[in-house]
């Protein structure tokens, strides 16, 4: 998965190809990098754990959008009107891990 360093492989040529940026430039290639890098620090915190942003589901989605809004300076309303999917999101992976305690015989509460 991604750490503070790389991104899985081939998801910035994604993304820039998602956005309609053809050129490569470092400028823009670092600017893009930021935002995936703190988009998937952000969905991975409202998900409560670790995202695959390799395969084709929704957090790679939700990253896409997120770099979208980041790049159009409208970041301030992706949660908003992500609300849902976010939301979605975050019941999935709990109910993930509540599925994964109790297939170790851990008791919840």
């Amino acid at each position: 998965m991604a750490d503070s360093t790389t991104l899985p492989d081939g998801l910035l040529g994604e993304v820039k190809k998602y956005l309609n940026i053809t050129w490569d430039d470092a400028t823009t290639d670092s600017l893009i990098t930021g935002y995936i890098r703190r988009g998937i620090s952000r969905l991975n915190r409202i998900a409560g754990a670790t995202l695959d942003y390799a395969a084709e589901d929704l957090p790679r989605q939700l990253l896409f959008d997120y770099v979208r809004y980041a790049n159009s300076q409208a970041l301030e309303v992706f949660e908003q009107n992500f609300e849902s999917q976010l939301l979605d999101l975050h019941l999935k992976e709990r109910v993930k891990e509540y599925e994964n305690q109790n297939a170790d015989g851990v008791s919840v509460v």
